[in-house]
């Protein structure tokens, strides 16, 4: 999939450009990598058709696109760092996240399964 990804923004780099503004500063290459493939993959209609209507974004679209970017940077926490959150939320970023592939994230121990090892 990361190959479709790459290969979908060398042929739309307008969505390249637009994609790019939201990555975080620090962000590592694998992080931004997957997380990039979460935004464009949910990210419909929330992608500027021009240059003109990035910079003037609705009131209701700004909000769904600060949705969006949290809710991308949810699942990366959750499975780059192993965050955890309510279900509700866990549910939603899941889904949303369906068909990523990550083949090189970490394995967590939660507390849960610490405390039921010592029990």
């Amino acid at each position: 999939m990361a190959q479709e990804v790459s290969e979908y923004l060398s042929q739309n780099p307008r969505v390249a450009a637009w994609v790019e503004t939201l990555r975080c500063e620090g962000e590592t290459d694998k992080h931004w990598r997957h997380r990039r493939e979460f935004l464009l993959r949910n990210a419909g209609d929330l992608v500027p058709a021009t240059d003109e209507t990035a910079d003037a974004e609705s009131g209701a679209r700004t909000r769904q696109l600060q949705q969006l970017v949290s809710f991308s940077m949810a699942w990366a926490n959750h499975v780059f760092l192993g965050c955890r959150y309510p279900q509700k939320v866990m549910d939603k970023i899941l889904s949303m996240a369906e068909g990523i592939k990550v083949t090189d994230a970490p394995i967590h121990t939660t507390r849960d399964e610490l405390v039921a090892k010592k029990g």
